[in-house]
């Protein structure tokens, strides 16, 4: 009702002008100012002949509201073209995606490719999506205005300027022009050429080649924003084309040079361009690097002659800087022939790259090595860790970042300090082998650096070389562990190694050593083994060192570096008829299998249940409330030097309960509003037949704003009655969330909460009659369900006096002048109504305008009343 009342108001008020249609070009851009909240531009050009020149512009928001937009900006352009700019904000009531609509009658009389074009709406639209895992999100803005002449038979070139602040990527598309509703025009085709029209999907390039007929013509360039790989958005460019007859012939770009650089380097490009006609040439340029508050690029020119100019381009970059995606420099040449000037559009890219993480340094032990790097001058979100066996040389260029997806680098991990150690995921490296190492720095776009120096190092050798960390019994005061090692060869080639020799045997409770102590010794290079008694095996790991001790009288010295090795230690996580087995250990040899072993209660022996690469296992369908008891053997292959060993270890033993402590994932909810019955239709689905198999009821919850408490709404009991009709007579505006509880009481996270907004809407009707007659003597609007609580109303004859005022949200205006019992006369007024209407999203103000029709006289015509 209101898009319509407005298109009438505009054409009722321009009807008597034939210059009423003026519309050229315009695209919609926003910001987004909070979760919800997005403060959007509407960018138009219009011919400056044309008397129609609108203070305000009508939005659709796509969540059925409208708002209108004033102008806060009007500039005017060569060639009588106009820029307008209107700014308005709006809150949404929810996730979700939006169209954003904005149609003004009409276009210009005469498009060649738009049937009967002045008579067609004029309409742009823009796509948001509201989703956090996406983040928030700023349309890109256009830098190159749509106002360039064509001429017949010459290639004529255009270039949105596409800017993105977010460094997010773009396409583009040609699409199709739209009229009424946003709905593509009927007969609409795109422009004659005598080769091909079409646009560059990177570089947003619009080339024609060539015109083959003179007069107006538009096209729409679609722009499409992707996050990651996600479409997350896309605005409109529809623009006309004023093709003309002219012996002009365009000026030139020389071909420019793309850059690489590192942040803080400088960037210098000369621009070189060429006029076949002698003309004169004004040279300019837009892009991102224009925009930024400090070190902003520079475009000067430093040469001009008939025929030839030539201009600098100048940044000086810094840390700031940094993106994944090119800067694009649009670089435009045009010639001032007279009366048809042209243009010549070239880009060129700049990427900022960030310097490689530097002096980083390696420190091995005998099963990790420990990374340390210097924090990067700028400095990055995280930095990326990757290594490899043995050197590798990475042949980059100056645009290679990260590190090249054909080199034998694996990614390891990544942290947010400057340390790094890597235990490869606490199974330990393996010795003798040479590890190398480089890092990325990565920033919050993901942007990468350029890849650190290598840095390798080779374990260091434990020695003796322990081979078997055994647990022989489980018990809690007489466990015992057998530990065994390998006997140490060629003591002859160290220096004062005469003997005699000494093992020292050190123990610490937990895997990773952390409170070693001597526990005793062997005097024989044959004693390769110990066993050790009286442990609580039960509740603890333990790991253990091996020393070698010259113990020669005035020169007791240790040979080598002992090595640390634990035992396995079970840690189990009962869950609803499972049980996760959790295996932990460090140890100097790498286990390749895990038998896995349960407890047989009928022959009271362990049964092997299955094999596992894992080190996390999950023991499925067992009964809850039933113990359960296991152990694990690995199987490991331990390296010394180039020769590889077998190894056999057994765990401890512990015992579990199912349990169900699991929630139940949370359900997904959806809303369907009924507006003419003021009530909602509530959905979700049954988590039993994707995530679990006993919820058993439901508790949902509602609020009647976004901000608002979650109170309580009902109790539905049942896993199988997934919906549920809320009526409420204060309106269907509201957000509702719920959960899912199962047999054991577990209730599952909240889900997504899904919101309906107000869709009954207060009205003005266009048609009153108060002459006494009984029917119709009083102007009220349609408040439904009495939603709208204050107005500020004001009603105008068309001289622009005040005739009526009030704050009442029924109006209840009796046909007569303010402060008076003099009736109005029969005529048309004009209406300005602030309505406060109550939103999901608070208290909101909607503008409505429009026009009354009032007869104060009797009439026998059937009056109609919208």
């Amino acid at each position: 009702m209101i898009k319509q009342l407005t298109i009438f108001i505009t054409l009722f008020i321009f009807s008597l002008n034939v210059y009423a249609t003026h519309n050229r070009a315009g695209e919609i851009t926003f910001r987004q100012i909070s979760e919800l909240t997005f403060e959007i531009t509407i960018t138009t050009y219009t011919y400056t002949l044309s008397a129609a020149d609108r203070e305000e512009l009508e939005v659709e928001w796509g969540d059925n509201t409208f708002s209108v937009a004033p102008r806060t900006e009007k500039v005017q352009l060569p060639n009588y073209y106009q820029r307008n700019k209107y700014i308005i904000r709006h809150t949404y009531p929810g996730p979700g995606i939006y169209k954003i609509l904005v149609q003004d009658p009409n276009r210009n009389y005469g498009v060649e490719n738009i049937p009967n074009s002045v008579n067609t709406i004029f309409s742009i639209e823009t796509t948001l999506m509201i989703n956090p895992e996406i983040g928030l999100n700023n349309t890109p803005i256009l830098l190159n205005p749509p106002i360039n002449k064509a001429a017949l038979y010459r290639t004529f070139i255009h270039n949105p300027g596409a800017y993105d602040y977010d460094g997010d990527s773009l396409s583009y598309e040609l699409s199709v022009c739209t009229g009424l509703d946003g709905e593509p025009i009927p007969g609409y085709t795109l422009p004659p050429a005598s080769d091909s029209i079409y646009i560059n999907e990177i570089t947003g390039d619009l080339i024609w080649k060539n015109p083959i007929d003179t007069g107006k013509f538009n096209i729409a360039i679609l722009i499409k924003e992707w996050r990651n790989g996600v479409l997350i958005g896309n605005i409109t460019r529809d623009m006309q084309i004023d093709v003309f007859e002219s012996e002009n012939i365009p000026p030139e770009i020389e071909q420019m040079k793309d850059f690489c650089i590192m942040a803080g380097d400088t960037v210098l490009q000369y621009i070189y361009s060429h006029d076949e006609d002698l003309d004169s040439i004004k040279l300019s340029a837009t892009g991102g690097p224009f925009l930024f508050d400090e070190n902003k690029a520079e475009f000067n020119t430093i040469s001009s002659k008939p025929g030839e100019t030539i201009s600098q381009f100048y940044w000086e970059t810094d840390c700031n800087n940094i993106r994944k995606n090119n800067y694009i420099i649009s670089v435009t040449a045009e010639d001032n022939y007279p009366g048809v000037s042209l243009v010549d559009i070239d880009n060129f890219y700049i990427k900022v790259i960030a310097p490689a993480p530097y002096n980083l340094q390696a420190e091995a032990s005998n099963s990790s090595v420990n990374l340390t790097w210097d924090n990067c001058q700028c400095l990055p979100e995280k930095y990326i860790i990757y290594r490899r066996e043995d050197s590798e040389t990475i042949v980059t260029d100056s645009c290679t970042t990260g590190i090249p997806i054909e080199s034998d680098y694996e990614y390891i991990g990544e942290t947010q300090e400057i340390y790094f150690t890597d235990n490869n995921d606490g199974e330990g490296l393996l010795q003798g082998i040479k590890y190398c190492y480089r890092i990325v720095a990565e920033y919050s776009d993901r942007a990468q650096s350029y890849p650190s120096e290598e840095v390798c190092q080779n374990v260091v050798q434990g020695f003796p070389k322990i081979t078997n960390v055994d647990v022989l019994n489980t018990d809690l005061s007489n466990g015992s562990i057998l530990v065994k090692w390998a006997k140490p060869t060629q003591l002859d080639t160290i220096p004062g190694a005469v003997g005699p020799f000494k093992y020292l045997i050190y123990r610490s409770d937990g895997i990773w050593g952390m409170r070693l102590e001597l526990i005793d010794s062997l005097s024989s290079l044959e004693d390769t083994s110990f066993i050790d008694i009286g442990l609580n095996t039960t509740e603890y790991p333990y790991s253990y060192e091996i020393e070698l001790i010259n113990d020669t009288p005035g020169n007791r010295f240790r040979i080598g570096v002992p090595q640390l090795a634990s035992s396995i230690f079970l840690e189990l996580e009962p869950a609803d008829n499972e049980i996760k087995i959790n295996i932990k250990k460090t140890t100097p040899w790498l286990d390749n299998e895990y038998i896995i072993y349960r407890f047989n209660n009928t022959t009271a022996n362990f049964d092997s249940i299955d094999i596992s690469s894992n080190k996390i296992y999950y023991d499925t369908k067992l009964q809850n409330g039933t113990n359960y008891c296991y152990k694990v053997k690995s199987i490991g292959t331990y390296r010394i030097n180039t020769i590889e060993y077998d190894t056999e270890n057994n765990s401890h033993e512990n015992c579990a309960t199912p349990i169900d402590i699991t929630a139940p994932c949370a359900p997904q909810l959806t809303v369907t509003a009924n507006c003419d019955s003021l009530t909602n239709f509530i959905t979700w689905n049954n988590p039993n037949l994707s995530c679990c198999d006993d919820v058993v009821s439901y508790n949902l919850f509602f609020t009647k704003t976004l901000e608002g408490d979650l109170v309580k709404l009902k109790e539905i009991l049942g896993a199988e009655n997934t919906s549920f009709i809320h009526h409420n007579p204060e309106g269907i505006g509201g957000c509702y969330t719920i959960t899912a509880i199962d047999s054991f009481d577990n209730e599952s996270p909240l889900s997504i909460l899904a919101c309906s907004d107000e869709c009954t809407y207060y009205e003005l009707p266009n048609v009153f009659t108060p002459n006494n007659d009984g029917i119709n003597d009083i102007y009220y609007a349609k408040n439904p369900a009495n939603l709208v609580k204050e107005v500020d109303m004001k009603i105008f004859n068309r001289l622009g006096e005040l005739v009526y005022k009030t704050h009442e949200p029924l109006i209840k205006w009796d046909g007569k002048y303010i402060n008076t019992n003099d009736p109005v006369p029969t005529a048309v007024y004009y209406y300005i109504c602030d309505v406060y209407e109550q939103r999901i999203s608070g208290l909101e103000v909607r503008n409505l305008v429009g026009f009354i029709h009032v007869y104060t006289e009797n009439t026998n015509t059937i009056i109609p009343i919208e």
